[in-house]
């Protein structure tokens, strides 16, 4: 299985050294639930590396980023022009995070930064649904988060299957071939509390800064995450065979 990552964001250079670039941290993970799976990079956010086909690769996945949805970047409106494009030809998306954000606006939603301020470490959603590729399980789910901005209006066509007190549309599903969660799966806790520590006082305040770093440590479930995706990318894939 070969997965296309939209990079729309870098590790900064204090970090990339110890714990490497997006791209490796979704591959990663994806192998946690298949060993032969493969990734190729279109550095988005540098390069402007637009695919020139939904259908050049499995699927893709959408990174974090440091921008806003909203940014005034050259890159961004050609992104949700190629992003419409794949959900219509039912190529399989996952968003994470900015690519959880970025997907709810080019397919209707609105993206703006939460009045609740910096959300950072280990955080708990309720699974409000179960997709088929979800498998069995319980309902909730503990995630590292590190954002500000959110979704705020979902797609008409959204299903909501993860949220939060904090975060209300922390997960949206679209028809058989999109789904997208804020938080980060692919983070784990060397890497978060390295970002944190790196954005406290900053970019985050030191109180904030701290409760998330107090929860760093606790179980996550990036394994569940990582058979979701694998799950859903073969799922659509043999969807399509059978068409």
């Amino acid at each position: 299985m070969k997965i296309g990552i939209l990079e729309t964001g870098k590790v900064g250079s204090e970090l990339l050294e110890r714990h490497g670039p997006y791209p490796n941290m979704f591959l990663n993970l994806l192998r946690k639930a298949d060993p032969d799976a493969e990734i190729v990079t279109y550095d988005i956010v540098s390069k402007s590396d637009i695919p020139t086909s939904p259908h050049v690769v499995d699927g893709w996945i959408i990174t974090g980023s440091k921008h806003g949805v909203y940014d005034d970047i050259p890159w961004i409106e050609p992104l949700k022009d190629f992003l419409r494009e794949a959900y219509a030809a039912k190529a399989p998306i996952v968003g994470v995070c900015f690519g959880h954000q970025i997907l709810a606006e080019a397919l209707g939603g609105r993206v703006e930064k939460s009045h609740k301020g910096w959300g950072c470490g280990v955080h708990q959603y309720t699974l409000d649904a179960r997709e088929p590729w979800m498998g069995e399980g319980g309902d909730t789910l503990a995630i590292h988060a590190m954002h500000q901005d959110q979704v705020v209006e979902k797609p008409a066509d959204a299903r909501v299957i993860a949220s939060s007190d904090f975060c209300e549309f922390a997960g949206l599903a679209y028809g058989d071939t999109a789904f997208s969660i804020q938080p980060h799966p692919e983070f784990n806790a060397g890497f978060a509390g390295d970002l944190v520590k790196a954005r406290s006082g900053d970019v985050i305040d030191h109180d904030v800064a701290d409760a998330g770093l107090a929860t760093l440590g606790s179980h996550v479930d990036n394994d569940l995450v990582s058979q979701w995706m694998i799950d859903f990318f073969r799922r659509v894939a043999a969807q399509k065979a059978a068409a």
